[in-house]
């Protein structure tokens, strides 16, 4: 039988390896992982994975570890995502939305309507004639960026979204410097990626 300090262990890692751990939607189980930490970092190292955890944001999540030097690579607990280019330039600019919202003095959180997405999206898709045509593919991507969690609906919303702070571990600020020239390059062009192609 399980201590109660097992038993928070227990709870915190399975809840990680099912995704991403938010202090506002799950205050139980950030409890659990706060209390203990130490046990459930100890747990995951033992197969090469980090457990990060930002307090000031109210998020946790897990990483592949770095390898170690010499030693034979451990399978990935992490797998990494092949996004296409839609969901990667949503995120990317998502993520520009969330630096500016911060950088304004904005507190709280960061919430998208459907169509404030679309126009986003619109300027950087190639031209369409078929207007529903790029409506679907921007539904499509939204769903998708909410499956990933890094966006949630709002209750009693259905075209109103948060965007969620772990988008900022994975879209970070070279990453977004990065990505600022191709999309200055595809905007208003038609020669933007088809959303086939994965990132």
């Amino acid at each position: 039988m399980r201590t109660p300090s097992e038993q928070a262990a227990a709870v915190a890692i399975i809840k990680l390896m099912r995704g991403v751990v938010y202090r506002d939607s799950d205050e139980s189980t950030w409890a659990d992982l706060s209390r203990e930490t130490a046990t459930v970092r100890a747990h995951f190292a033992a197969i090469g994975v980090d457990v990060v955890i930002d307090d000031a944001e109210g998020y946790a999540y897990l990483r592949t570890g770095e390898e170690v030097e010499g030693a034979e690579p451990l399978p990935r607990l992490v797998m990494r995502r092949a996004l296409t280019y839609n969901v990667s330039l949503m995120l990317v600019l998502l993520r520009k939305r969330l630096a500016e919202f911060e950088a304004g003095g904005g507190e709280g959180k960061l919430v998208v309507g459907r169509e404030a997405i679309l126009e986003m999206l619109r300027m950087f898709l190639p031209e369409s004639t078929n207007d529903a045509r790029v409506v679907d593919q921007v539904d499509t991507t939204i769903r998708k960026c909410e499956e990933l969690g890094f966006l949630r609906r709002l209750r009693g919303q259905s075209d109103h979204w948060e965007v969620r702070r772990v988008l900022k571990a994975y879209v970070d600020a070279q990453t977004l410097a990065d990505f600022a020239g191709t999309l200055s390059a595809y905007s208003g062009s038609s020669a933007a990626p088809n959303d086939s192609e994965e990132s």
